[in-house]
């Protein structure tokens, strides 16, 4: 899998410290490989061997990142990814899934769930590297771009900085996936605006994201259900994409 020699077991390099990123991964090889390189680029690492201590860790060290093996001892890794984004402490963190098995359905759960990229064994540690910076990148940047002010269109009411969709006033909120929000913050803040697919993947996901077009719509479909009365509020534009209304 490696492209590069396998360091000694604890050699790394000291830089400043960044984010801290956990890795959920059984393959003590490829779990080592992973923590070297995040090391030698100064992120903070947790390791984690299996999906119960995976979530366990997400909890107690509230990491900016978490990298996810889909086949895990025990549970596996969509049922970690399904039980982080419906936890509201780690609910935000982003997530790259790592899988061995290149099978399109698995990718397309765990990206509906809410999990943010993927790579597929085997791969290169540079490419790792290049996807964990535009994650952190893009949360950045959607945080500067967005803000924490709150956008109300009609009866919705969205918190950015809490990440929560209230109805007509309810204190209940929703209980939208991570991407499902993305989507909903985007088209709202710009009513009227039309957003191709490839636009919204663009901005909610990155452009190097493996996402198709159509689970877009499935996202959409998604969050038009649980918007309920509200939900034609997102209209979609034949042959081009969708839109906010304008009030």
């Amino acid at each position: 899998m490696a492209l590069m020699k396998k360091p000694e077991r604890g050699a790394s390099p000291k830089r400043p410290d960044k984010e801290r990123i956990l890795v959920v991964e059984d393959e003590e090889d490829i779990q080592e490989l992973i923590r070297y390189n995040l090391a030698r680029e100064g992120y903070r690492v947790t390791l984690a061997a299996s999906g119960e201590d995976g979530l366990k860790a997400a909890l107690r060290e509230r990491p900016d990142l978490v990298i996810l093996d889909l086949m895990l001892p025990g549970m596996d890794g969509l049922e970690v990814c399904r039980r982080l984004k419906a936890d509201p402490p780690t609910r935000g963190v982003p997530v790259i899934m790592v899988t061995a098995k290149g099978e399109e359905a698995d990718v397309v759960i765990g990206l509906e769930l809410g999990a943010d990229d993927y790579l597929t064994k085997p791969f290169s540690p540079k490419i790792l590297m290049a996807r964990i910076r535009t994650v952190i990148r893009r949360r950045e940047q959607q945080g500067a771009d967005h803000g924490d002010e709150p956008i109300r269109r009609g009866d919705i009411l969205i918190h950015p900085g809490r990440r929560e969709v209230l109805l007509a006033g309810s204190r209940v909120a929703l209980d939208l996936t991570f991407t499902e929000f993305n989507i909903l913050r985007l088209l709202a803040a710009r009513p009227g605006w039309v957003f191709t697919r490839s636009q919204i993947v663009d901005a909610v996901r990155g452009q190097d994201c493996h996402v198709t077009e159509r689970s877009v719509d499935v996202h959409v479909v998604g969050l038009r259900r649980k918007l309920g009365a509200q939900g034609d509020l997102i209209e979609t534009v034949r042959g081009v994409g969708y839109r906010f209304r304008e009030e």
